[in-house]
């Protein structure tokens, strides 16, 4: 292989003048630290389907947990670009499944956030460092109303991301009312709830996204708000993450961990690619060039809307806009790892286990409902258009 085509691979790796994601120089000793114990585990969190404890205690020192805690809880109400750039290079650097829980972490955090102020105090009062698991989307279960206020919750929640580890998980459930159901999101404390080990999808394995089940758990009013309120945003709130409705920067945070990974898949097949001459070289040119600029792209696209998150005026046209970005870009992700892991095949060598690994990361992160395409497409479509287009 030409020495150039090395150069030119390694300035793709280091992706030169992108200082606004994925530089891991620039995150702190915690989150460098995290990342190296989140690389070592990586392989044991693919198969046990789950992270080890130590992983998880360091993304809670590296702030993931206390990313968008408000203030007064001594939290950091943090910005949007900022953890969409930690989450991709703790991806990169560390793991994708513990890049994904660590953004999650931090997203169930800016949910809680909308809990009444004793509510809050109840979670935040000893330490910001609050372990937050969350099942919401779509709302399961039932949520009775109390005649001395409160909630009875009885269900089953899928997919609730490292709830293993939580101290709390925030559960969406259906609340009757005289309009019709609507959903709730009640907080419920380790020993409210059991967990039930059903996480078996193909990608993302470490994050350990099982089931919760509550058993007529009962809930006072200060543990609850309405999952409409945390969707639409509070636009009197003196932060912008707590501002900010759901869905201007959502996909995003989902997105990060994709980046991540599509960029060490990246680097790992460049090092093959590098290691001799190939019979097809020119299918191996093509595959760097145009998988690297297709990396290229979708880092490009998430910082820019994740700058958009934090700085610009919330319309329904920019949360569209994001939405639309954050499919775009994982859209541009599993098109760029599909053609490294096509081209590279089982001749990848010892890094063909961890490539594949990261192919069905990035897979599996294009799954989440937050990033299905029409969804997307439809939103942006009623911003630019009219709500009439058809």
């Amino acid at each position: 292989m030409p020495r150039a085509l090395l150069d030119d691979t390694a300035a793709t790796a280091a992706f030169d003048g992108a200082a606004t994601l994925g530089d891991t120089a620039t995150l702190g000793d915690a989150a460098a630290r995290a990342a190296t114990i989140a690389a070592r585990d990586a392989d044991r969190a693919d198969q046990e389907r789950r992270l080890a404890g130590h992983t998880f205690d360091a993304l809670v020192a590296a702030g993931f947990a206390r990313h968008f805690v408000p203030r007064r809880w001594g939290g950091t109400e943090g910005g949007f670009a900022d953890l969409v750039h930690r989450a991709a290079a703790l991806a990169e650097d560390g793991c994708p499944s513990a890049a994904w829980c660590a953004a999650l972490l931090a997203a169930h955090g800016r949910f809680a956030a909308f809990l009444p102020a004793r509510g809050q105090q109840e979670l935040w009062g000893a330490t910001p460092d609050v372990r937050i698991a969350a099942a919401i989307s779509p709302p399961a279960g039932t949520a009775e109303p109390l005649p001395a206020g409160g909630w009875r919750l009885s269900g089953q929640w899928r997919y609730a991301s490292g709830v293993d580890f939580a101290d709390w998980v925030l559960l969406a459930a259906w609340e009757p009312s005289g309009s019709g159901p609507r959903a709730r999101v009640l907080a419920l404390p380790a020993g409210d709830f059991a967990t039930r080990q059903t996480w078996d999808a193909d990608g993302l394995r470490g994050t350990g996204s099982n089931s919760v089940l509550a058993d007529s758990v009962l809930v006072p009013p200060h543990r609850s708000f309405l999952l409409a309120d945390m969707l639409a945003g509070r636009r009197d709130a003196a932060a912008r993450c707590h501002a900010a409705p759901a869905q201007l920067a959502g996909g995003l945070l989902l997105a990060a961990p994709a980046l991540g990974a599509a960029r060490r898949a990246l680097r790992l097949w460049s090092q093959w690619a590098g290691a001799a001459p190939h019979r097809e070289a020119g299918a191996v040119h093509l595959t760097l060039a145009r998988s690297s600029a297709e990396a290229d792209a979708a880092r490009l696209l998430l910082a820019d809307a994740a700058r958009r998150a934090d700085t610009d005026p919330v319309t329904e046209h920019l949360v569209a806009r994001n939405r639309r970005d954050a499919v775009a870009t994982v859209d541009l992700l599993v098109t760029a790892v599909g053609r490294l892991v096509r081209t590279g095949g089982p001749d990848t060598g010892p890094e063909a286990g961890e490539l594949q690994r990261l192919w069905r990361d990035v897979r599996t992160v294009a799954s989440h409902g937050a990033l299905r395409p029409q969804p997307a497409a439809d939103a942006y479509a009623a911003a630019v258009l009219g709500p009439e287009a058809g």
